[in-house]
C-alpha cells in the first residue's frame, strides 16, 4: 500500500452529505472553532451558511495550486468520519483510492491488515 498522495478523492466523494459529525464535535466547534460550526445546520455538516443547502464540496478542502493535490483546512479538528477513512479495502476499491497497489488487489486480507496498522492512530480498530 502506498502512502496517501492527497488526491482528494475521499473528500470529493463524501463531502456532499456523506459525512457526519458527533454532537461532541459540533459542540467543540461551537466553542472553539466558530468558523467551522457556521457550516453545520441541524446536525448536518458542510451546509451553506447563507441558504442552508448542502454544499457539493467540503468548504475546508483546499486544492494545492498547480498540483493535483488537496489539503484539509481543518485537519486537526476534522470530523471523525474524515479521521477514520479509509476503513476497508473494499471501500478504497470502490472509491478508486490511489493508495492501493496491485499486491493489495491480489491479497485483500493482507492489505486490510496493512491498512489497519497504518490507521491505528487515526481510528478505532475494526471488530
Amino acid at each position: 500500500m502506498k502512502d496517501c498522495n492527497s488526491c482528494g478523492k475521499c473528500c470529493t466523494k463524501y463531502s456532499n452529505g456523506g459525512l457526519s459529525a458527533t454532537a461532541n464535535e459540533i459542540e467543540f466547534w461551537d466553542i472553539c472553532r466558530p468558523e467551522i460550526v457556521r457550516y453545520v445546520d441541524d446536525g448536518k455538516i458542510w451546509m451553506n451558511p447563507d441558504d442552508g443547502q448542502q454544499l457539493e464540496l467540503c468548504p475546508w478542502l483546499n486544492k494545492v495550486p498547480g498540483e493535483d493535490k488537496y489539503l484539509c483546512g481543518i485537519y486537526y479538528d476534522r470530523p471523525d468520519d474524515c479521521k477514520y477513512y479509509p476503513v476497508t479495502i473494499q471501500q478504497m476499491i470502490a472509491d478508486d483510492c490511489e493508495m492501493l497497489e496491485v499486491k493489495d488487489f491480489r491479497n485483500p486480507k493482507q492489505a486490510q491488515k496493512d491498512l489497519d496498522k497504518l490507521m491505528v492512530d487515526s481510528r478505532p480498530p475494526l471488530e
